[in-house]
């Protein structure tokens, strides 16, 4: 379903990049979407202009409406950063980073639901064949059989990402971040497994929907599919998924304890760039109209 109203997920997305690239890429968020979707889809020639209306709209809606909301999450982790967290504080934080992404989905719905009853037989075979060469590459990425280099992948892409928002950990951090991935209840031939399942129910239900021609029965079967991807209706798995939930706040907020106050400027510092950023795409109206989120 991701393919289908993934734009929805692109600015998300954004805010893990460089802040000094975020406001080019951003503009261009409309082109990039579309050929991100293109190349999923195959688009003819009748479908491409109103995707393209329809990214135009949807960038127009979020600059509006969800950018403000970004630019004040992250004036308030800001002044959060430079603390001490609970692990009950981290998940707070995801928490309100899938609101925002809930709302996002849900107003890309409309538009994937007139897209989905446009999709041809041939398109949905071009999904398939596209989402299993994605398959394999996490397969490649997450899944070797070495659970050696299994351990070390992982630890690169944790450590990537902890060193994109402090700068660069210490020895004794890195190793306690070893420690912490190592008891990870995360199972990657699990979660691999699960998508598969995904995947194949996605494609049933596109196939359906797309015969239906009905564009109501497409938004509420886009809808479902969005949140059988976010959790399971496989109760074993919905419990897997809310462990490794509790156990990756647990994680971030162990390692932002260990960071020094010098780290934490850091952090503090790149939030500030994000925020900037986002306010300059914003624009000055908005940001006079714009209240901070309060933290509670």
């Amino acid at each position: 379903m991701r393919a289908i109203i993934g734009v929805a997920l692109a600015v998300v997305l954004l805010l893990s990049g460089c802040a000094s690239v975020l406001r080019v890429t951003y503009a261009q968020g409309p082109t990039l979407a579309y050929w991100w979707i293109d190349g999923y889809l195959d688009l003819n020639g009748e479908q491409a202009p109103r995707l393209r209306d329809a990214l135009d709209r949807w960038f127009d809606w979020h600059r509006r409406v969800e950018l403000p909301q970004y630019a004040a999450l992250l004036a308030r982790a800001q002044r959060d950063v430079t603390e001490p967290i609970t692990t009950h504080g981290m998940c707070a934080w995801r928490a309100e980073a899938e609101r925002r992404l809930d709302a996002a989905v849900e107003q890309a719905l409309p538009a994937a639901a007139a897209l989905i009853v446009t999709l041809t037989p041939e398109q949905l075979r071009h999904l398939q064949a596209k989402l299993a060469k994605d398959g394999a590459e996490l397969e490649r990425e997450f899944a070797q059989a070495d659970r050696a280099e299994r351990r070390q992948r992982s630890f690169k892409r944790a450590l990537e990402r902890f060193e994109n928002l402090y700068g660069r950990l210490d020895e004794t951090q890195r190793a306690r971040l070893a420690k912490e991935l190592a008891a990870s209840p995360f199972d990657a031939d699990r979660w691999l497994a699960e998508r598969e399942r995904r995947v194949a129910d996605m494609l049933r239900t596109l196939g359906a929907a797309a015969s239906s021609g009905d564009v109501g029965q497409a938004q509420a079967a886009a809808r479902v599919l969005v949140e059988r991807s976010l959790r399971s209706p496989r109760s074993d798995y919905r419990a897997y998924q809310d462990k490794l939930a509790q156990d990756n706040c647990a994680l971030a907020a162990t390692m932002h304890n260990l960071m020094t106050p010098a780290q934490r400027q850091v952090a503090r510092g790149k939030l500030k760039g994000w925020e900037d950023d986002l306010r300059a795409l914003i624009g000055p109206s908005a940001n006079n109209t714009l209240t901070p989120a309060r933290s509670g």
